[in-house]
């Protein structure tokens, strides 16, 4: 077992003085009349043995103070040296599956663009703040909106927090990005769709695929991965309600995880359940999907056979540009799945407590809920514009 007392000691160098009659000194003289530095040894946790010199005896005193703790926390161990591309190579493949692809993309994508700023060949452990700084200011530079140089402030935040943390690649407290700030930046307001919007947009569709897509997301908050892995055997129609749910790579069956790796159920309207059901009825036989067309299926099941599927590949293509046509042909403003997510997180919030806002949405913190998916209606501003001109009234001076 490793020692865990942290010692000081001289450490003598130089030949060994002589005395007048050519004789080595004593070595009770040798402090006197020898050079020599003040050593700090430990021991990391493996029983590997460390030492730092320094020049007086006060420094040394200082130094093993704080490195007591650290041995005594088990934190006294050196960072192992690892070069960024190193780093990047290896993250990539610790954190596939334990994570959704979309959020290891990102992160790769930031590493990536970190990496061909500062160089690919740094050791880990000598990126300093400087370089973040250097970093983020080429980003602004570079035409970024402030909302995306932030999203890269806290997602190199967070990836070298896990190099200090989980891998030991650098000591405690030396993150980079720890005390860059974000930048402040005003927020847009959320896009909300409402009821008669979606109304118009609804019975401009021709399709009942796209009738029944635009229905659940409106109804069910679903994020678009979680509606476009949606099978059969995810429907109560007994019950009104559909599940959200992992699947394993079976069969016909892809392998998908919901974000944040959260199962849920949720209810759905009469309206929702008979358009699932009138789908149900032209369904292929023993086609497990609703809205991946079989020869869609097909060919994502033989990239999967071929070892090609990438886990970020797109489901159905061209989902975006058609439902901007949609809303164009029915000249409403652009919105997307995801605004029609918010704009049914914003429906239940009206009227159900927010934690049960929460567990519906799907959110693990509900400060989520909160910032990103409430937005304020036109009758929120007539019901606030409202008490204020009512407390004027009650004022005889008004």
């Amino acid at each position: 077992m490793a020692h865990t007392k942290v010692t000081i000691n001289r450490n003598w160098y130089g030949k060994i003085p002589l005395d007048k009659t050519g004789k080595h000194v004593p070595k009770n003289l040798w402090p006197k009349r020898r050079k020599f530095s003040w050593e700090v040894r430990w021991y990391s946790s493996e029983g590997k043995r460390y030492s730092k010199s320094f020049k007086s005896r006060k420094e040394a005193e200082n130094y093993s103070q704080s490195l007591q703790l650290a041995v005594n926390k088990g934190t006294s161990d050196k960072p192992r040296k690892i070069t960024l591309h190193q780093f990047i190579q290896e993250h990539k493949k610790l954190m596939e599956g334990r994570v959704a692809p979309a959020t290891l993309k990102d992160q790769i994508r930031s590493l990536n663009m970190f990496s061909g700023h500062i160089g690919s060949d740094i050791i880990l452990e000598n990126i300093k703040s400087q370089h973040a700084e250097s970093y983020i200011a080429f980003r602004a530079s570079s035409g970024v909106e402030v909302a995306t140089a932030n999203k890269d402030i806290r997602t190199l935040k967070g990836i070298f927090n896990i190099a200090i943390e989980l891998r030991k690649y650098m000591p405690e407290g030396k993150n980079p990005f720890a005390k860059i700030k974000q930048k402040k930046c005003a927020e847009k307001p959320n896009r909300y769709v409402t009821p008669e919007e979606f109304k118009t947009v609804f019975l401009n569709c021709r399709s009942i695929w796209w009738k029944a897509l635009l229905m659940m997301a409106y109804t069910s908050g679903g994020r678009r991965d979680e509606l476009l892995n949606l099978t059969w055997a995810d429907v109560d129609f007994n019950e009104a309600t559909v599940q959200f749910v992992p699947k394993k790579a079976a069969g016909n069956l892809l392998a998908w995880e919901p974000k944040d790796h959260e199962s849920r159920v949720i209810p759905i309207p009469p309206n929702t359940l008979q358009l699932l059901a009138d789908m149900q009825v032209n369904a292929p036989e023993k086609h497990p999907y609703i809205f991946i067309a079989p020869e869609r299926l097909k060919t994502l099941l033989a990239l999967r056979l071929q070892g090609k599927l990438d886990p970020d590949k797109e489901i159905v293509n061209n989902l975006i540009r058609d439902l901007e046509v949609i809303c164009r042909k029915s000249k409403i403003a652009e919105f997307t799945l995801h605004d029609l997510r918010r704009s049914c997180i914003t429906n239940w919030a009206k009227v159900l407590p927010m934690q049960v806002v929460q567990k519906l949405a799907g959110h693990s913190n509900m400060e989520t809920t909160r910032k990103y998916y409430l937005s304020v209606q036109n009758s929120d501003m007539q019901a606030a514009r409202q008490i204020q001109t009512s407390l004027m009234a009650s004022l005889t001076n008004f």
